[in-house]
């Protein structure tokens, strides 16, 4: 018995110090290192099924570098390392201790740690997900390492909203790199140095079930999702095939992928962006990327102008050697350039692109291209630019450069400039020697004929001048032409702050003699028209000009001349020659939002309506309260709502505007505006002000929930009867035709705010979503003006800053009213079997119907309809 105890007692001693790797569990005061479990590859703890292992191990090319990481055993995996940007040596150690984890390297220097825990530690354990959990002497978690994810996460993971993966620098050194995938409040995002390129839901694979705030990322069997409402609700999702293992991975290519188990390999099911040109940095620093067809991957090249780099840096320089690409300076101290050099632009030329042109927006709208390199060169973090010339919008390249894309399919009107530092010259160099040797080599007599050349030069171009003008006005006189610009004109229509005059001719000349009509309205004609400089525009052609049409289109160039708002259209210019009267307006790519929302072309999505919504709020908010002298729009239609790129909301048409200083009484009383928006207090000779455009706005938003005409004259998908919607037969008429207003009103009453979502959306809305905006809107249209609420809380309550407000039922009785009406004459339609039925309010509101005129909403219509689509 006694050589048995010795040799038992000998093995108590010699285990704890020997190369066991352990399951699932180890306890403080436990000591590895790579060397002393040299034999388990460095694995020390597996967990309960062998899974997953811990280890200290290094990669392939760091010899030296070595990481504490949790491996999945089958596929050799790293999927979380802990000292990911502080390595040690094979000799460096981790240490558990009751205060947590500790690693340091072979002197006992510490390299990482665990942070300060709320009571010791009991205990290590790796699960069989692969979570590397501290235990306290209960059992309880006190750190894991799914709380603090690499690049990695794995099934039974979350990733929270406002947390991220961060990319390894390359797949054998897993310090952090510049890419990161970050989970926002509504979707998950790539960035590159801080910079978007990427998003879940512009991939054609995922899917938007709702628009709940995003509470987390994970993966599960059946693909990737994005979580909301506490995790009972998908916002995106991504359907993968069943998996029972699969990894969510940031690639130290800046590529998010998800990979399945297959046999004892992963195997790629998903990445995005699947267009590796879209990777901000694939080719280097101004490496030009392209797809190839060959091998359907993409290739690297340099633009004309630039040829690779040394071996040891990625990406291009300039040919010319006394060019080089400038370094944006600190953001915290804008600094200028070298002064011994001087900012040059090297073009790209067209079908070349950047990632972020397709993420921000422009730094400035209708500007010319000396401008925008202007901008840039004043701004030392600035190191290029692009420029589209149709729209005049300037696009920084700011902090860091990437890669250009290049493609066949990318915009022709997109040019792309590259700022670069020219070398200084010997004259630079040594400036007293050069002014000397000019003065000396300059000719005597060059002094003497250059000032009286100037002189001569400058008299020669001003009896041309003269000759030109006594020419054009002895024509004009003659023929009577009613163009010549007379000094009373000049004079009436100098306004100090206005934008560019331009000529009848020019504009005559841009709009190939105004031939491509794209809008008509009451006060005239628009149509596209092309600048000299390639400026895309929209010119309004003021027809039926007479007192109050010049008067309008006075009080238009004053008031958008001088107003300037990201929600509002602006004004490049005018014309007032003779009886001409033009409007330039910046082009709207996506013309109004009435032949978006109520044509036949692809439906508009939640997202973009929500923000077409919000737009105009801001919009119109401007107007009341952030100009200096409030600005009543008085014609908020969808016709007068513009959208620009990415759908962005743009207010149009200020002819209609009145300029009130905040002492006056804000009464007028001249009916104006359009059918079916206008508010009760145009028929009740009631003070006009600002409340009438959040009525107007109201009734718009209303349009933008149901997609349809809030009195359309025919039967809608949203026309119910009583039997299958609990609707009262006030609502629709034998015809089905339903006054909308008065339908959101009913529902709200029901709580069955889905009912009134345009029906092309198909599911892809909730009812809280749908309630949000149908509140608001009901708010905006109560009878009284003094209880609508004014654009800047609508703005708030859209925002989610403030709540959003209750509507008032006896406010809203009047909508009963008009609804009643609209089935009258609906049922009038049809025994007379006339298409358009007018109903016209009097002054006192009483309604008579008659069957000639246009086919309109009964309400509020005005004496005559004004204005229209630019």
């Amino acid at each position: 018995m006694e050589p048995l105890l010795f040799v038992a007692t000998i093995f108590l001693f010699i285990a704890p110090a020997s190369s066991i790797s352990f399951s699932e569990f180890i306890h403080p005061n436990f000591t590895a290192s790579h060397v002393k479990f040299i034999d388990y590859g460095g694995s020390f703890l597996t967990s309960h099924n062998g899974t997953f292992k811990a280890a200290i191990v290094n990669t392939r090319s760091q010899q030296n570098s070595f990481y504490l990481c949790i491996i999945h055993v089958l596929s050799n995996t790293i999927i979380w390392s802990a000292n990911r940007d502080t390595p040690i040596s094979g000799s460096g150690k981790m240490n558990l201790t009751p205060k947590g984890i500790i690693i340091s390297d072979e002197n006992g220097n510490l390299k990482w740690s665990t942070p300060p825990l709320k009571s010791s530690v009991s205990a290590l354990r790796l699960t069989e997900m692969g979570n590397l959990v501290l235990l306290d002497g209960f059992n309880g978690s006190l750190w894991e390492s799914f709380h603090h994810p690499t690049d990695t996460i794995v099934i039974g993971q979350h990733l929270p909203a406002g947390e991220s993966l961060s990319s390894a620098v390359s797949d054998y050194n897993l310090s952090t790199g510049d890419y990161s995938l970050t989970v926002g409040a509504s979707d998950a995002e790539l960035q590159w140095q801080g910079q978007m390129y990427w998003k879940l839901s512009m991939d054609t694979k995922a899917y938007v079930d709702s628009r709940y705030i995003v509470d987390y990322m994970a993966i599960n069997r059946t693909g990737v999702y994005l979580f909301g409402n506490n995790g009972s609700a998908v916002v995106i999702r991504v359907v993968l095939p069943p998996s029972n293992f699969r990894i969510a991975k940031l690639d130290a290519s800046g590529q998010f992928t998800v990979l399945r188990l297959s046999g004892s390999d992963l195997e790629q099911e998903f990445m995005g962006p699947d267009d590796g040109c879209q990777i901000p940095f694939i080719c280097g620093r101004m490496g030009m990327c392209a797809d190839d067809a060959t091998s359907g991957s993409p290739s690297c090249s340099c633009p004309a102008g630039f040829h690779l780099a040394s071996q040891n840096t990625s990406g291009c320089v300039p040919s010319d050697a006394s060019h080089s690409l400038p370094v944006a300076c600190n953001s915290t101290r804008k600094e200028s350039l070298l002064n011994s050099s001087v900012v040059s632009y090297l073009r790209l030329g067209y079908g070349m692109d950047y990632f972020a042109n397709h993420f921000f927006q422009p730094s400035t709208y209708d500007v010319n291209l000396s401008f925008c390199q202007e901008l840039c060169s004043d701004d030392c973090s600035c190191l290029g630019i692009f420029f589209k010339n149709s729209s005049g919008s300037c696009y920084m390249l700011g902090n860091v450069l990437g890669s250009i894309m290049s493609s066949s399919t990318v915009d022709s009107d997109l040019v792309g400039y590259i700022k670069v530092l020219v070398g200084p010259t010997q004259a630079d160099l040594n400036p007293n020697n050069s002014s000397s040797n000019q003065n000396q080599d300059f000719p005597l007599v060059a002094l003497v004929l250059l000032p009286f050349t100037g002189f001569f030069l400058f008299a020669a171009l001003g009896f041309l001048w003269w000759r030109r003008w006594k020419l054009h006005k002895s024509i004009d006189s003659k023929s009577g032409n009613p163009n010549t610009l007379s000094s009373g004109d000049l004079e009436a229509f100098y306004i100090p702050g206005l934008p560019q005059r331009f000529d009848y001719e020019e504009l005559e000349v841009a709009t190939d003699n105004f031939k491509n009509l794209i809008g008509s309205g009451g006060f005239g004609a628009v149509y596209k028209g092309i600048l000299n400089d390639k400026t895309i525009v929209a010119v309004k052609k003021i027809t039926n000009v007479g007192v109050q049409g010049k008067k309008d289109f006075c009080t238009e160039i004053a008031i958008i001349g001088n107003i300037h708002h990201v929600n509002l259209v602006k004004l490049k210019g005018f014309c007032a020659q003779g009886r001409q009267r033009l409007l330039v307006y910046e082009y709207m790519n996506h013309g109004s939002l009435d032949r978006i929302l109520f044509g036949n072309g692809p439906v508009l999505e939640w997202q973009e309506r929500f923000d077409i919504a919000l737009g105009t709020a801001r919009g119109l908010a401007y107007l009341h309260s952030g100009c200096e002298q409030k600005i009543i729009h008085c014609d908020i239609k969808p016709e007068n709502i513009l959208l620009h790129y990415h759908f962005q909301a743009k207010i149009s048409d200020f002819g209609l505007s009145k300029l009130l200083t905040p002492e006056q009484s804000s009464l007028f009383t001249t009916m104006r505006g359009t059918r079916g928006y206008l508010a009760p207090e145009w028929l009740t000779n009631s003070a006009i002000s600002e409340k009438t455009d959040v009525y107007s706005f109201g009734m718009v938003l209303l349009e933008l929930v149901s997609g349809r005409r809030n009195c359309s004259p025919r039967s809608q998908s949203h026309s119910m009867d009583s039997n299958s919607s609990g609707v009262p037969s006030s609502s629709s008429s034998a015809s089905a035709l339903v006054y909308f207003p008065l339908l959101a009103l009913e529902m709200h009453e029901q709580g069955k705010y889905l009912e009134l979502a345009d029906p092309r959306l198909e599911g892809r809305v909730t009812n809280e979503e749908v309630e949000k905006l149908v509140r608001i809107a009901l708010c905006c249209v109560h009878e009284e003006p003094a209880i609508r609420p004014n654009m800047v809380s609508v703005v708030g309550m859209l925002e989610g800053g403030i709540p959003v407000g209750q509507p008032r039922v006896e406010s809203l009785n009047f909508l009963r009213f008009y609804g009643r009406r609209f089935t009258e004459a609906s049922m009038i339609e049809e025994e007379n079997g006339q298409s358009d039925v007018t109903i016209i309010p009097r002054a006192n509101a009483s309604l008579t119907s008659t069957t000639t005129g246009f086919p309109t909403c009964f309400s509020y219509v005005s004496s005559h309809q004004i204005s229209g689509p630019r």
